[in-house]
């Protein structure tokens, strides 16, 4: 049992009942999982999406980037509510959002009833992301507890990402495509009894507070343009450079503003710290290569290997396992190594899988063969280097800052991955016209992003000093 601690507006710490460790873990674990699976879920039920309510192809587009510009966009807005409305209220409101849209998605009845159900569903998990995060690193102190709620915590939404196809592929086989999204709904009414019985309710910031609604539309509308500038580049090319330069243009403005307002969405002092700075930075870069071992595999055993949609996704469950098995490995040799070690030791493991898999590729490749050995190694060298990294990621914030730093930590995995995709993507066409040449070169890119981003990891504050 573990006590949160509150803050007034002078900083004073304030005891606050305890909310139990294995409630918030659980309830912060199932959220998470929940918010990541829905990112890849959809992909194998798009045709029969489209067969279903007669969509084109930039309506199947949008059933996609919906939920992740919406996501995207409201991060940092969801992280900071927390920290002023508290943790419990605001993790019940954007569970019950996400799960009322997806009930709505399941039932809807044309392609533009979908696609609000996806942008409102963005906006729910948004708002509960970041939360489970600021659950974990509230409930639990500085130290081995710590560490191993995050692998948890990692692991879980990891492992949401890694059998979306799978879920996906199952539900729509056997079901119908409207279970990808009614399926959430019993889950997220189990997680909101856990949520409202065992969670505590704290205040959340006392004192006059007010979410800075300037800095919050600014965010907002910048990271969403961002990340829909970053998707569109691969298939519009220049004409994307419009909606990333007004992102810039109004990130830029938002930094001015939060520079300048009394309560701060995120303040900026925070990127003082090394930890928080450095973390982030190696995350989005780490991240952008990351999205390569679950995008471009299943394109190789789907395009080339022919594989169906369940068969892909039961493909992937040793990378599942690799990457639980490096979750859960990290906070024991954390105990015995230095974490910057670890993660850097994870990232060059991750890079060698990554070079493994350009080079095995094969238009008559087999699972064992093609698949098994480097897809694995992969997924556990990002196993041992996550849990680490979002450690350092939120070390050193105070508690009552623990939301807006989530919602950076889930900012930074977002935009990374989005640019990693372009970037990959952009490579993978730049190859040639043969399929499998083209996946291999993405895996070259990704060895070689992979191992800039494990370069940085030195640049971390040694374990306890928080600089």
């Amino acid at each position: 049992m573990t006590t949160i601690q509150g803050s007034d507006v002078a900083g004073k710490a304030v005891d606050r009942p305890s909310t139990p460790g294995w409630a918030a873990l659980l309830a912060a674990s199932i959220g998470q999982f929940l918010v990541v699976l829905d990112i890849s879920v959809v992909n194998v039920a798009l045709p029969e999406m489209r067969t279903g309510l007669g969509l084109g192809a930039t309506g199947l587009q949008w059933v996609v980037n919906a939920y992740s510009v919406s996501f995207a966009g409201f991060l940092l807005l969801g992280g900071r509510a927390a920290d002023l409305f508290g943790r419990k209220r605001v993790f019940l409101g954007g569970l019950g959002l996400f799960t009322v849209a997806s009930l709505a998605g399941g039932f809807a009845q044309d392609g533009g009833m979908l696609i609000a159900a996806r942008a409102v569903q963005g906006l729910g998990a948004a708002i509960l992301a970041p939360v489970t995060l600021s659950l974990v690193t509230a409930t639990f102190p500085d130290g081995p507890a710590r560490t191993r709620a995050i692998a948890m915590w990692t692991a879980v939404g990891t492992a949401g990402g890694a059998t979306g196809g799978l879920v996906g592929g199952l539900l729509t086989d056997y079901l119908s495509w409207r279970w990808v999204f009614l399926i959430n709904v019993p889950v997220g009414a189990v997680v909101a009894f856990i949520a409202f019985t065992w969670l505590h309710n704290e205040r959340g910031a006392t004192g006059r507070q007010r979410l800075d609604l300037p800095g919050a539309v600014l965010v907002t509308a910048g990271v969403g343009l961002l990340a829909f500038g970053i998707g569109r580049i691969e298939e519009h090319g220049w004409s994307a450079l419009g909606p990333i330069a007004a992102g810039l243009v109004l990130l830029a403005a938002f930094v001015a503003v939060e520079a300048r307002t009394a309560q701060p969405l995120v303040r900026l002092g925070l990127f003082r710290l090394r930890s928080v700075a450095i973390g982030n930075l190696t995350t989005v870069v780490t991240m952008m290569a990351g999205f390569a071992l679950w995008y471009f595999l299943s394109l190789y055993m789907q395009n080339v290997l022919h594989y169906s949609a369940v068969r892909t996704g039961l493909s992937f469950l040793p990378h599942t396992a690799g990457i639980i098995i490096g979750s859960r490995l990290a906070p024991t040799l954390m105990a015995r190594v230095d974490a910057r070690l670890l993660a850097g030791a994870g990232g060059l493991l991750a890079a060698a899988g990554f070079a493994w898999q350009s080079v095995v590729l094969d238009p008559d490749g087999t699972f064992l063969g093609s698949v098994l050995g480097p897809g694995a190694t992969m997924a556990l060298g990002f196993g041992l280097l996550m849990t680490p990294l979002v450690e350092a990621s939120t070390a050193g914030a105070p508690a009552s800052e623990a939301g807006a730093v989530a919602g950076v930590v889930n900012t930074s995995r977002t935009i990374g991955g989005a640019i990693g995709l372009t970037v990959l993507g952009t490579a993978a066409a730049r190859s040639g016209t043969d399929l499998v040449d083209g996946y291999s070169t993405a895996f070259v890119v990704a060895s070689v992003i992979t191992t800039a981003g494990t370069a940085l990891v030195p640049f971390l504050p040694r374990p306890g000093k928080r600089t």
